[in-house]
């Protein structure tokens, strides 16, 4: 009877610690966002650019929100730009929110084009897009994103 019992053990070892291992905690879901936007300034080595945009993400939320870019650089010009941008996976839209840094190249001759890539840790954004105006340059700077 006495080994019967030191047999069992540990079967029932093994048992206790399957019931009391921890459990796998789910991943939390990532969200893809997207923001449409409407950025007007202008540009003398110096330039500054505001707007607002509209941000949707795969996870239902949304948000209205206020634009603000300054940069400098080889730039001069006045333009008004359109486009769209497209957020890394997040795990909130709160997380969007803030300051990015931004490398961006833009032209044009009454029809603009713009193309930003920004960064914020280990969020990044593209923007893309078209407008009018007369300008052409390259600058680096940052791209404020805040609720509205």
């Amino acid at each position: 009877m006495r080994t019967k019992l030191f047999r069992s053990i540990p079967v029932l070892a093994v048992c206790a610690a399957g019931v009391f291992a921890p459990v796998p905690v789910a991943a939390q879901s990532l969200a893809s966002c997207t923001m449409t936007y409407r950025l007007s300034g202008w540009s003398l080595v110096y330039k500054q650019y505001d707007g607002i945009g509209n941000i949707s993400c795969s996870n239902g939320q949304r948000a209205q929100v206020a634009l603000a870019s300054k940069s400098i650089g080889f730039t001069i010009g006045k333009s008004e730009i359109e486009g769209t941008g497209v957020f890394s996976e997040v795990k909130n839209l709160n997380e969007i929110y803030g300051n990015y840094v931004a490398l961006e190249g833009h032209a044009g001759a009454t029809k603009s084009v713009d193309a930003q890539v920004l960064t914020r840790g280990e969020i990044s954004l593209a923007l893309s897009g078209k407008g009018r105006g007369i300008d052409i340059g390259v600058t680096l700077g940052a791209l404020t994103i805040s609720p509205r």
